[in-house]
């Protein structure tokens, strides 16, 4: 547990080290919510909420299907790039 100060501004200092653990960056968006006896902050979801409508509207996928194998590896591939990507931080 970490102490920190409210400013005569209404700023607080997010600890650096909670910081780091959760990723946060200068600029993320986060959402105070009230819990009733303190304030929890969630990152943004910088996506919008998507509907069945908006799935229904995109076109069909043209090309050769993939096999299980070939998604699994794209997946593992994605994996090791983000973690490439947040070691260089």
């Amino acid at each position: 547990m970490e102490v920190t100060r409210l400013s005569s501004k209404g700023q607080v200092i997010i600890p650096k080290a909670m910081r780091t653990a959760h990723r946060w960056e200068t600029g993320q968006e986060l959402l105070a919510i009230d819990t009733g006896d303190g304030i929890l902050l969630k990152p943004k979801n910088p996506f919008s909420e998507t509907t069945l409508q908006d799935i229904m509207e995109l076109p069909a996928y043209s090309g050769t299907p993939k096999t299980v194998e070939e998604m699994h590896e794209a997946v593992q591939e994605g994996i090791l790039e983000e973690w490439r990507d947040r070691s260089r931080h």
